[in-house]
């Protein structure tokens, strides 16, 4: 099958965007992933707000989104080698009709005002049914782009998508909190149900953008005695297993079919950073709806937090439209520092509400680069057949990473303040430095393992 991009990706002419989206089928699979997406960002906080109306507990409430959260973080991984294995299109239709069904009964469930442990459990059930539509996505753009003489497309692709992860979440609780509050207190929950069937039934109904599975061909082996058997056995399993794939420039580790993401140099740092400096979003936001409870405006505090994000879409556009040298660990490196020096900022300038929007601004074009310097991590180091795994594990990095950001923060405020729960952004940024730094340092001597192994094929040919 020839990718998508054979023909118009040679078309040089305009913006980067504007190239992307005349690759054929580029359009569809990128809107109805973005309409699809807004559960993730709708969901969470629906739970909340319904919960607390309907039986009156902040804590009830905000634990059965933790548990809801951590069933979705569960499985994401999970679901992500079935669409690697079998295709998103095989696999897709099932789960997406699963997914649409379990929040539509835990709506109407909500609704009925059953039994809470009844409702615990098909909060679980409902996140056991969730999967990442935005490593989906980004799957297709990967494929799409193969080949294509620009290998800085997808950096823009990738920071694309990060722009339009930025904006779903900046909608989705405007959009939750609207229908809550002027609609029914459960109608936020039938909304994402309603655009993650009409968006995923359109997604998944794209053939002509979705990667091909990679399947297995089986070959007569040869002889025991045959020569060139001999010569690679007498040389060690290193050299008779040593399958190079050649990428972006790159070198990349023999992959075997069943082997997982986990395993790759540099995969475990990376989530973990993720993990790390994801603490900081809830954090952050936790702490300056303290802040803003205590100074009386809290009127003004969705126009605040929506400043991060504004910025975090600016610099999504601006990193879309650079190609950046060096390495995608430098950048990462890099990214951290500056947003660690804004975290910094936040919190001396936390009761200046006007200069702590503009900073807000400026440290938030460092956001959306940081994600999608992640994804590109991951398209250099996993194979082509495990790609959705690996951007599905980083997903759930940060998921995971906001969740803990979430409780952290609510216990430093409830026993020091909100300017003590600002200071835990800062330090956890800081903290993922060192880990990026090690995930850098793994992955390069993971690289001079896979030249070494070529050097060895080569000599034995």
């Amino acid at each position: 099958m020839t990718p998508p991009s054979a023909t118009p990706a040679s078309d040089h002419a305009g913006s980067p965007y504007a190239r992307l989206f005349r690759l054929p089928g580029a359009k569809a699979f990128c809107i109805s992933g973005a309409i699809a997406r807004l559960p993730i960002s709708m969901m969470s906080l629906g739970i909340v707000l319904a919960l607390n109306h309907l039986y009156d507990n902040w804590t009830i409430a905000g634990t059965m989104s933790a548990v809801y959260i951590l069933a979705v973080s569960a499985v994401t991984p999970f679901y992500a080698r079935l669409f690697d294995r079998l295709g998103q299109r095989r696999v897709g239709f099932p789960v997406l009709a699963l997914q649409v069904t379990s929040m539509l009964v835990f709506a109407f469930a909500a609704m009925a005002r059953v039994p809470i442990a009844v409702l615990f459990v098909l909060a679980v059930i409902m996140g056991l049914c969730q999967f990442s539509i935005g490593a989906l996505v980004r799957t297709r753009w990967a494929y799409a782009l193969r080949g294509n003489p620009d290998a800085s497309l997808l950096n823009t692709a990738y920071a694309l998508e990060a722009a339009v992860d930025e904006v779903v979440f900046i909608l989705g609780p405007i959009l939750s909190a609207f229908l809550a509050t002027s609609v029914s207190p459960v109608s936020q929950l039938f909304v994402p149900a309603i655009a993650a069937g009409a968006g995923g039934a359109v997604f998944f109904s794209l053939r002509n953008t979705a990667p091909p599975v990679i399947e297995v061909v089986e070959v007569t082996p040869a002889p025991a005695d045959d020569a060139d058997v001999l010569r690679a056995s007498s040389r060690g399993p290193e050299t008779a297993e040593s399958a190079i794939a050649l990428d972006s420039g790159g070198l990349r580790p023999p992959h075997r079919r069943n082997r997982s993401v986990l395993t790759y140099p540099g995969i475990g740092p990376l989530l973990a950073v993720f993990i790390v400096f994801n603490v900081s979003f809830n954090a952050f936001d936790v702490s300056m709806t303290a802040d803003y409870k205590t100074l009386g405006n809290e009127q003004f505090l969705g126009l605040q937090l929506a400043m991060f994000a504004l910025g975090s879409c600016i610099g999504a556009i601006i990193f879309g439209t650079r190609k950046p040298k060096g390495s995608n660990w430098s950048h990462m490196v890099g990214f951290l520092c500056l947003l660690t020096c804004g975290y910094i900022l936040f919190r001396l300038s936390m009761d200046h509400l006007i200069l702590l929007g503009a900073l807000e601004i400026l440290a938030g074009l460092c956001v959306s680069p940081l994600f999608a310097t992640g994804n590109l991590i991951v398209k250099d180091i996993v194979p082509e057949g495990s790609l959705t795994e690996g951007l599905s594990w980083v997903t759930t990095a940060g998921t995971v990473g906001t969740s803990l950001g979430s409780t952290i923060a609510g216990v430093v405020v409830d026993h020091a303040g909100p300017h003590a729960g600002l200071m835990i952004p800062w330090i956890a940024t800081a903290c993922a430095i060192p880990i990026a730094l090690l995930g850098w340092r793994l992955s390069r001597q993971g690289g001079d393992k896979a030249n070494k192994a070529a050097e060895a094929v080569e000599a034995s040919l």
